[in-house]
Parts: structure tokens; sequence; C-alpha cells
């Protein structure tokens, strides 16, 4: 058994549930991405091909990027594609354990974090405060299942369109 946990998210999701729109983020959070690049780097991150393409650049740095896809023809050089969701957690696994890593982290989007979180150790989760329009909810998921191990609130700074409050979850 691999000592390799399986961790849902980074996720940032808005009061009322909304992760995405049109294919992007709905707010700009430069201190979020920032935390987001930290709790990934090093790591394998798992992400499905609608992530992949909203990506600025592609691939994630200093990252494994394996993207998940049922469509044959998507075949980017700069990524690992797996048509199975346990598949690339197997490999994300095998990929951390080689890299030192304890964690694998899926990305997004709605579908993954849905296969993720009943399977996931941990929750990097991002309450941005504030209600947006949408096309794309993160699906509710029993919260009493887990705890807070740390919560931290931040300020709308500088390149933050809203204040949020950054949580790390564990598994009861």
């Amino acid at each position: 058994m691999s000592s390799v946990i399986l961790t849902a998210g980074p996720i940032a999701r808005a009061r009322n549930g909304v992760i995405g729109r049109d294919g992007k983020l709905p707010w700009r959070l430069k201190s979020d991405l920032a935390i987001f690049r930290a709790e990934t780097m090093g790591k394998p991150v798992i992400m499905g091909r609608k992530t992949w393409e909203s990506l600025p650049k592609r691939p994630l740095v200093g990252r494994t990027n394996i993207v998940l896809s049922r469509d044959g023809s998507f075949e980017p050089r700069t990524c690992i594609v797996c048509e199975d969701f346990a598949e690339a957690v197997g490999i994300a696994r095998e990929q951390a354990e080689d890299d030192g890593q304890t964690e694998v982290c899926v990305i997004g989007g709605a579908s993954l974090f849905a296969l993720a979180l009943p399977k996931a150790r941990r929750i990097y989760l991002t309450e941005v405060d504030a209600d947006v329009e949408g096309d794309v909810t993160l699906e509710p998921f029993d919260e009493s299942r887990w705890v807070t191990v740390r919560e931290t609130a931040y300020p709308a700074g500088e390149g933050d369109e809203f204040a949020f409050t950054h949580k790390v979850l564990e598994r009861r």
C-alpha cells in the first residue's frame, strides 16, 4: 500500500459553490494562485482536459501533469494522458514516490473532484468571500467527515478581487 495520499485540490469555491465560468476561474486572486503553486510544487497533479486547456501556461512547471481525457486524438507532448482515474492515480503515486513526495493533488475540474473526494485523505480548500456567476459548481460533500487542521483568512490584497479563507481539511 502506497504511503502517498490523494489530495482533493487545491479547490477554490465561491460561497454559492461556483468554481468556474466559461472555462476559466470566475475571479482574480493572485494571492490564492501563489498558495496553489506552493501546495502543488514538486507533486504530481491530476486534472481533466478542460482544466488543462484553461491553464494560461502548459504544463504546470515543476509538477508531473497528468490529464484525464477520453478523446483519443488528445495527445499533448508535455503531459501524461490517461483515460481512467484509477490509472492516473496509480501513475501519480508512483511518480510521487520516485520524487520523494507524500501526496498527489487532483486540481480539477468538478467531475474529477467528485471522483477524488470519496478517496481523498486531505482537501486544500479556498473559500472565496463572494457569490459569483458561473457555469461549474463543486458538488456538495459531507463536510462533517472532515476536520479543519489549518485555516487562514486573507484580506483582498493587491491583485485579489475578493477576500478569501484558505483551509486544510483532513478526513476524520
